[in-house]
């Protein structure tokens, strides 16, 4: 790590002097003119209008810079201020920016982003600001109101024709850099929003950043108070807090690990077309060869919804649909839902994983939820079958790849009873899954 100082910045360790204690205004640190008073009002005005938050806001350090051109955050927690900023706005406006600044860093934007930068190789500083403003359209559609003050120039998905309460990842898919965001070149909320490093950042080994435990424990008092009272909070600081406890597992990762290896393997997604002639047309004069195109995979995912699944295992299959969207990209439009017990139910094209109504009760035979997904139009290019296994499979494999996440069970019991299963006699030991299908183990980390 080079050990210059950014440009507009002092020596964070500069020489004694011999003067007077600074002036109650100046920041002890940078020498910087910044009106602490002002700034640290509007911090409590924040936790006041949003006492959720209080953990976060008062967990941020705050460093002056005049490099920056309002405020920023990187993914240490640290909040840097242009004091001329703070001059030149309210205290109640500077409320609104301390609560949007902190939200890109709970929701772990940074972390996110880099994510997708790696995933459908965006790369650049364009880029990054496409992220940042896709980031701030996830805050700011419900952050503002209610006690805090839109700050002037907030970005907003209505500024981009673009609908409110979706993720980044969604946004993303839906704008590009152009007529409607050249007046947002001068955003830049830092590294915390989009991972990309900035100069003013002190990096890893400066001095008041939060290590990676502290920076969890934040997040989950934040989460914890959220769930104590959710009727103070907006519908997406709740689902947020559902995901804090819910945090990523091994087996979780090896989920979406299969499914991507599932979607990207020879021949899914693959499929002629005449968009871009073949270049083999050149050497057949007259005729127009159509050329082998990569498509994004279309995933169906079967929810096992008989008997013998507990609620809570249901509502983990839920956040394993979400999961799933990502793991191939974050396209909920290439995404199917369908419950099926021992009859296959209404297919849910993905919109949010929380309004799909899981129906059924009855005994287990998945075997028509495979049927039924291979009966659409057009047809998936991977299965995903999420279920405790306590059923009959088909017999021979899916013209698709299958990925199988498995709820264990220490012990099985059923009988076949009047055309069901009778998953209470003990006698009953389940079919194992086929071995034409990739089993992940939820709850375990093991495949």
């Amino acid at each position: 790590m080079s050990t210059a100082v950014p440009p507009g910045h002092r020596d964070p360790h500069p020489a004694p002097h011999s003067g007077a204690a600074p002036a109650p205004d100046i920041d002890p640190d940078l020498g910087l003119g910044l009106d602490r008073g002002k700034l640290f009002a509007a911090r409590l005005h924040a936790a006041r209008a949003r006492p959720y938050l209080a953990t976060a806001l008062f967990a941020l350090h705050t460093v002056a810079s005049r490099t920056v051109p309002t405020m920023a955050v990187d993914r240490h927690w640290r909040c840097y201020v242009s004091p001329g900023f703070v001059d030149r706005t309210t205290v109640e406006e500077l409320a609104g920016v301390w609560v949007h600044e902190v939200s890109h860093l709970l929701r772990d934007h940074h972390g996110r982003s880099d994510r997708v930068a790696r995933e459908r190789g965006l790369t650049g500083p364009a880029e990054r600001l496409r992220m940042n403003i896709a980031a701030d359209c996830e805050i700011n559609d419900d952050v503002f109101g209610e006690g805090l003050a839109r700050p002037e120039g907030a970005v907003d998905p209505r500024l981009l024709g673009l609908p409110e309460g979706e993720l980044m990842e969604d946004y993303l898919r839906q704008f590009r850099l152009g007529p409607l965001t050249q007046d947002l070149a001068w955003l830049d909320c830092g590294s915390g929003a989009d991972g990309l490093d900035r100069e003013w950042d002190l990096g890893p080994d400066g001095a008041h950043g939060l290590s990676a435990q502290q920076r969890e424990a934040v997040r989950f008092r934040v989460a914890q108070g959220i769930t104590a009272r959710p009727g103070d909070s907006p519908k997406g600081w709740r689902r947020w807090a559902d995901e804090v406890f819910h945090p990523p597992q091994p087996w979780r990762e090896l989920l979406g690990a299969a499914v991507r290896s599932a979607a990207s393997g020879p021949g899914a997604g693959d499929d002629y077309s005449y968009g871009r002639p073949s270049r083999r047309s050149a050497g057949v004069p007259g005729a127009v060869l159509p050329s082998l195109r990569r498509r994004p995979p279309r995933v169906t995912v079967v929810i096992d919804t008989s008997g013998s699944v507990s609620d809570t295992e249901l509502g983990s299959a839920l956040l394993e649909v979400t999961a799933i969207s990502r793991a191939v990209g974050g396209r909920r439009d290439l995404v199917t839902v369908l419950s099926c017990d021992a009859a296959a139910r209404v297919a849910h094209p993905l919109c949010r994983a929380e309004g799909i109504a899981l129906v059924g009760g009855g005994g287990t035979d998945l075997r028509t939820g495979f049927a039924k997904a291979l009966r659409s139009r057009p047809r998936p290019d991977v299965i995903v079958a999420l279920t405790d296994g306590q059923t009959p499979w088909p017999a021979s494999q899916p013209p698709c790849r299958t990925v199988v996440g498995l709820f264990p069970r220490h012990a099985s019991g059923g009988s076949w009873n009047g055309g069901a299963w009778d998953e209470d006699n003990s006698d009953y030991v389940p079919d194992t899954p086929p071995d034409w299908a990739r089993v992940v183990e939820i709850g375990t980390g093991g495949p």
